[in-house]
């Protein structure tokens, strides 16, 4: 069986090269904004959001693929509602981070299974995220270390990097924190008879 994983997402399949996974890589064609805004006056939260769009990215390539298995996943960033996306340029990603500054937010990081457009599998998951205050100081200086790794991930960080400086509080899995909740997908592929039990 042919497993393909529905991302463009060097972190998502580091983690599934990590665990052992033989697996094809194909972006899916989606147009995340357009599907989120068909969803937009629906009141859905943020992690319904999420697994809509691993719903939808996983059937776009199980469309092209129909004989494989597709893994699609997305997540999405919530405080008190208000989601976020990945910052256009370093002014917005300072915005974001004076915003995130100093409160705890939600990462919902979702994953849907796919295969001959039927969903067979998905889960979301969240990791609440404390901040600790950062004065403008700091959010400049962490700017300017980091530069455009900014810009490559909603709430502007990578916890395996530099980015774990602006935390004082984490309550999730870390793959969760990373986009990809890998061990209920593990758990998964293992009844499914696609690895080894």
């Amino acid at each position: 069986m042919t497993l393909i994983l529905a991302s463009g997402s060097p972190t998502r399949a580091a983690m599934l090269t990590q665990a052992g996974l033989i697996f094809e890589r194909v972006s899916p064609d989606v147009d995340e904004r357009a599907v989120e805004e068909t969803i937009a006056d629906s009141g859905i939260d943020a992690a319904d959001v999420a697994q809509i769009l691993a719903d939808v990215k996983a059937s776009e390539v199980s469309a092209r693929h129909p004989t494989a298995l597709v893994i699609g996943a997305d997540q999405t960033l919530a405080l008190d509602g208000e989601r976020f996306h990945k910052p256009a340029d370093l002014a917005e990603a300072r915005r974001q981070l004076t915003r995130l500054s100093g409160h705890t937010h939600h990462l919902h990081a979702a994953l849907s299974v796919v295969r001959g457009g039927d969903i067979l599998f998905r889960h979301v998951a969240t990791a609440a995220m404390t901040m600790r205050p950062l004065s403008p100081a700091f959010i400049g200086q962490y700017l300017a270390i980091v530069g455009d790794q900014a810009l490559g991930s909603v709430g502007c960080y990578q916890i395996e990097s530099f980015g774990i400086r602006l935390f004082e509080a984490i309550d999730g899995d870390h793959f969760t924190i990373l986009g990809l909740p890998l061990l209920p997908l593990l758990g998964f592929l293992r009844a499914e008879g696609e690895i080894d039990a």
